[in-house]
Parts: structure tokens; sequence; C-alpha cells
């Protein structure tokens, strides 16, 4: 039986983003495909905590695979200067992204979409109002509306003319463990924040597996190496096996990055969507795809023209208005991190400091909320910003 080959959305890329769109794309009525260049499950280098936004996302749709509940966090400040801080109320919850996108790969398709996978695509074109899709095996697939989530070097960024003006070096070690040294970090991540400006590294556990990484602005990347392994070192982990071990560059967008060209619009990574600051990108991943998927629904069943591109401007005005603030917030934070991470440390370590953090695990406060508070001067204060 040969595949249908014209759609009313597209789903380029079967991450969270993508898989998200998919899955509001589809509950919408439109009819909807996916083309994933890799095969689910799969492994993705990500440190795989889940902020209360993205457990509140998705919980209602999947069966989260939990790894641990995360209620203590240890800070370092270059390795010195340790303290711990717990509660009685989980903070993050853990996953292995191969797990958790594979969830979403059913909820997409519990939806109505249909998930194509090793479907790589080459190239993009336009035209009658449609996109289309060019595939390494020579097949094509047409849509009204075609959504990339394939990355921030994917072929859909570039098609859409992304810019960013932050990237990233993301460097990061999956180790296994035995079952004291599980048990020593149950329930506990560590943030140590590095000697190169702007760096931090973390360890997660995730049962008999810690995620280990190290992440600094780009273009120090010996610089990074040497950070990753002195962490793993000086944490005593060196001496046992890392089953992964892998690197990527985060991208966050300039303020006047193209969201839309056309019939396509990104979202996700695809977009440069993620939190300056603690280049956080999942719940930033979920959120965009999920209004992409809505709002490319509406477009693709619009009935005519006008109407089609009123609700992909739809999508970027939403963007604006969801997600764009947090980032905003998240540079200035970024600044002041840079100049001070010392302040900062010391004011994670008090009572209000300890209680923004909580906060925004929990997406009980964004980032935004947090410099626009009558407060926000004594807790920018805290971190170093004048």
């Amino acid at each position: 039986m040969q595949e249908r080959s014209e759609w009313d959305v597209a789903v380029i890329g079967g991450g969270p983003a993508g898989l998200a769109a998919a899955s509001a794309s589809a509950a919408a009525g439109a009819r909807t495909v996916v083309l994933e260049r890799a095969e689910h499950p799969r492994y993705k280098t990500c440190g795989g905590g889940l902020l209360g936004v993205s457990r509140a996302t998705v919980a209602d749709q999947i069966t989260l695979p939990v790894k641990d509940e995360i209620r203590s966090v240890t800070f370092t400040l270059k390795g010195g200067q340790e303290f711990t801080r717990t509660d009685a109320a989980p903070l993050l919850t853990m996953v292995m992204r191969d797990e958790f996108d594979a969830a979403l790969v059913g909820r997409a398709e519990g939806n109505g979409a249909v998930v194509r996978q090793r479907a790589q695509v080459r190239s993009i074109e336009q035209g009658d109002g449609r996109a289309t899709a060019r595939l390494a095996d020579g097949t094509s697939v047409t849509a009204t509306v075609l959504v990339g989530a394939d990355g921030s070097s994917g072929v859909t960024a570039r098609h859409v003319g992304a810019q960013f003006a932050q990237v990233d070096l993301g460097l990061e070690l999956e180790i296994a463990v035995p079952e004291a040294v599980e048990r020593r970090w149950a329930g506990r991540i560590l943030l140590d924040w590095g000697e190169i400006p702007g760096s931090y590294g973390w360890v997660f556990p995730k049962g008999d597996r810690l995620t280990v990484g190290v992440i600094a602005a780009r273009g120090q990347g010996d610089a990074t190496k040497a950070y990753l392994r002195e962490f793993v070192g000086r944490l005593g982990l060196d001496g046992y096996q890392a089953v992964r071990d892998s690197g990527h560059l985060t991208r966050c967008r300039t303020e006047e990055s193209p969201l839309r060209r056309g019939s396509v619009i990104v979202a996700g990574d695809a977009a440069g969507l993620l939190e300056p600051w603690t280049r956080e990108g999942i719940s930033f991943a979920l959120r965009s795809g999920a209004l992409a998927g809505e709002y490319a629904a509406k477009a693709a069943t619009a009935g005519d023209q006008a109407a089609t591109e009123a609700s992909l401007d739809g999508y970027l005005a939403a963007v604006n208005a969801v997600l764009v603030p947090d980032m905003r917030a998240g540079r200035l934070l970024l600044t002041a991190f840079l100049r001070h991470p010392g302040a900062f440390h010391r004011g994670l370590s008090t009572g209000k400091g300890w209680g923004v953090f909580k906060r925004f695990c929990r997406s009980e406060q964004t980032f935004s909320d947090l410099v626009r508070h009558p407060a926000a001067r004594l807790t920018m204060s805290l971190i170093g910003r004048v």
C-alpha cells in the first residue's frame, strides 16, 4: 500500500518539540505526519531533568518514565564552598530521553499522527501556499503547513533563516555506577559553577546511571573538555564505565530571528527557543511544539489564504507572549552570573535564594516573574547585578 504524500501538517523531527506539535495537530483533526531521521528509541544527549511545567504539559497524556525524583541539591563554586539544600516535595523529575521520547511517540500516534522513522529530509521547497519536504530516499511529502523541529543545525532552521545570538558547547557522560554509588546520589543533584565564565557542571541521578556534564560558551572546547575531566575526577567517578560520551551545541535565538517562512514554522531547538542561562530546552520544546501544532492545524483547515496567514502569524504572537519573556529574563540572569558567580552562589545559600530556585524548578515562578517582582532588586543584588 502506497503511503500518503499529501498532508495537512508535516512535522520534521521526532523529539519533544516535533512530537508535541504532532500530538496537538492530530488532536485538532489535522492529517499529520512526523518525519524522523533516526528510529525510536534513540539516545539523545540531554540532562533529562523535567521542570514542573514540563511535567504538567505531558503528565495527563503519558506515563512518565521516571528514573528519580529530586528533593536535594548540592551546590559548589569551582569545586568548593559546598552546601546542600533539601525540600520535602520533589523539585525535578529525572528521565532518560530515549524512554521519554518513546512515550511521546506513543502519545502522538494515539492522537492520530503517523510517525515515519528513518525518514531523513534533505531539502524543503515551497509553492502555491504549500511546502514540500524532499527525503533522502527520493520521495517527497507535501503539506499545507510544515513544522520544523529538527534541531538548530537542521534543514528547517536554515530554510527559515534562523539567527542565533548564543552558542554553547555541552559535553556529557552517562556513567554506570554500582549500587553503593547509586544510593549516595539517589534523590540529589549537584550543580557546580565552573571556572570558565558562564559555565556550570551537573550530576543527575537516573538509577544505576549518573548523567554527568558541563556546558560553556563555544570556542573554548579544550577548556570545556578539561573541565569535564576535572569534574568527573573530583567526584571520584573516573573509575567507572562511561557507557555514553557525547557532546552537542545549544543555540539560542536572537530577538529578531524568524519563526516562519511562508508555510514553514519552526519550534524548539530549530527555532533557538531555550532559556539562555540554564540552557534548559525541554520545557521550551514541549510548549513551542504544542503551540506550533495548534496553530498549524488551524492554518491547514482554515479554508482561505487570509485565515491561513492569520493562523500562522498567531503562532509567532503566541511564542512572543508565552516564551520570549522568560528568554529575556534568562539573558539578564546570565549577564549577572557572568559578572559575579560567587555572589550568585552565596545568594542561593540564603533562604530567599533557595526559595527562588525551588519555585523555578517547580515552575511556580518564572524568571520573567522574578525580574518583574518588587523584590527583584534584592534578588538581583544577591547574584551580583547592580
